[in-house]
């Protein structure tokens, strides 16, 4: 197996870590500062949100998207603002920005923002894509992520308990979270919701996931 980097790979890696180096590492002891200057989660931090500015400007934003996989067609026609790197190319900047631990929010590459923009881009409606994924891909608002629940192993999706029962026109969602992602920052304006809506299938069908809105 020939582990020899592409060009773009070397490309993108040294550009991350330059950024890394010369803007966000000199930014940490702000950030630290801000962080100890009240509640954490009352509102964005200055340094963090200046940073933003000057990632997206460089050209460092959304890096986690990749293409549609091989043999698959982008789901519409909605242009996603990034680099479009493959998992092989994001790992690389991922690494570098895992090295200061609240860096990936710089670059708009934070959990659960990403995975959450994926499921948008892959499954969303036009209508969902307008009203949340261009937000959060503009880093306008931030999402969260319920699955977990305290009286199950939750990490294996079967297990979930949570119901939700459609009503009308409307979804009735019944069940108890808690580590619920992203669900604490006052910019949070959509979670997904891991819960199960046909008990009475076969076991690997029978969870679905809901856009709520916060």
């Amino acid at each position: 197996m020939d582990f020899t980097l592409t060009e773009r790979e070397r490309s993108f890696q040294a550009r991350v870590r330059a950024f890394m180096a010369e803007k966000v590492r000199p930014r940490v002891a702000a950030v630290h500062a801000e962080i100890a200057e009240g509640d954490r989660w009352a509102a964005p931090l200055p340094s963090i949100e200046a940073l933003k500015v000057e990632a997206r400007a460089a050209g460092l934003w959304n890096l986690f998207m990749p293409p549609a996989p091989e043999g698959m067609a982008e789901p519409d026609d909605f242009e996603f603002t990034g680099e479009r790197l493959t998992n092989l190319e994001y790992a690389l900047c991922a690494e570098e920005m895992g090295r200061i631990e609240w860096a990936s929010e710089v670059f708009n590459c934070s959990a659960p923002d990403t995975g959450n923009m994926e499921v948008l881009h892959r499954y969303g409606t036009p209508e969902h894509k307008a009203m949340w994924l261009t937000p959060l891909m503009n880093g306008e608002i931030r999402s969260a992520f319920l699955m977990t629940e305290p009286a199950v192993a939750s990490s294996d999706a079967t297990n979930i308990q949570t119901q939700i029962r459609r009503d009308g026109d409307h979804y009735v969602i019944n069940g108890r979270k808690w580590w619920s992602s992203g669900a604490g920052d006052p910019r949070c304006r959509i979670a997904i919701v891991m819960g199960k809506t046909d008990p009475d299938a076969k076991t690997y069908r029978q969870q679905s996931m809901i856009l709520v809105p916060m």
